[in-house]
C-alpha cells in the first residue's frame, strides 16, 4: 500500500467519504480509504506526513470552460509531480474559448465535496473527466475521499473508466 496510512476497503469505509463519493464507490473494486488530518490534506503536507511519494498522488482539479457564455465544468486528474494544462489542452480538448480553475465556492457546491478534498468519483453526472496518461498508468494513486480528512487509494486505471472519463496528455 501507500505510505503509513491504514488503509481498508473504500466500501467498508463510508464514513470516510462525502456522500457523493460514498454513492459511487461500490463501482470501484480495489478502493480503499483511509484516515487522515484534515489539516495535511494538501499533497505537500499530505506526502511528507504520511510518506507517500508525489509521483503516487493524484490531484483533481475542477475547471469552468467557458464559450459563447456557456459554462461547463470538468475535472482534470494529474499526478502530483505535474500541473494541468488548463489553458491549453484543457481548453482545447473542451472547445472553450476561454478555461480557468472554477472558483471554490462553486466547486464546493457542484461536487458536494470539501475543498481539498475533491475527487472525480461521484462528480455529477455529465462531467468530462480528463485522466492524465500518467494517472492511468500508475499501479496505484492516491486521491481525495471528498472529505479533507481522509484519502482513497486505487489503480490508475479505475480513473479511467470512470464515467465520462478521457484519458490525454494532461500534465505540463
Amino acid at each position: 500500500m501507500a505510505g503509513t496510512l491504514d488503509w481498508g476497503p473504500a466500501n467498508e469505509r463510508r464514513d470516510l467519504l462525502a456522500d457523493p463519493v460514498a454513492a459511487a464507490i461500490g463501482g470501484l473494486p480495489g478502493a480503499e480509504a483511509a484516515e487522515i488530518d484534515p489539516d495535511l490534506a494538501d499533497t505537500a503536507a499530505f506526502c511528507e506526513r504520511y510518506g507517500v511519494p508525489l509521483d503516487v498522488s493524484a490531484n483533481c482539479v475542477v475547471v469552468a470552460a467557458k464559450r459563447g457564455g456557456e459554462v461547463a465544468h470538468a475535472a482534470c486528474m494529474v499526478l502530483a509531480t505535474g500541473r494541468a494544462d488548463v489553458n491549453g489542452v484543457v481548453r482545447k480538448h473542451l472547445g472553450a474559448r476561454k478555461a480557468s480553475f472554477a472558483p471554490m465556492a462553486d466547486a464546493t457546491s457542484l461536487t458536494g465535496m470539501e475543498y481539498g478534498g475533491i475527487t472525480p468519483v461521484g462528480l455529477p453526472a455529465g462531467w468530462p473527466i480528463l485522466v492524465d496518461e500518467a494517472v492511468a498508468a500508475a499501479p496505484h494513486v492516491v486521491i481525495g475521499s471528498g472529505l479533507r480528512r481522509s484519502k482513497i487509494l486505487l489503480p490508475g486505471e479505475a480513473l479511467a473508466g470512470l464515467p465520462g472519463a478521457e484519458v490525454i496528455a494532461l500534465a505540463q
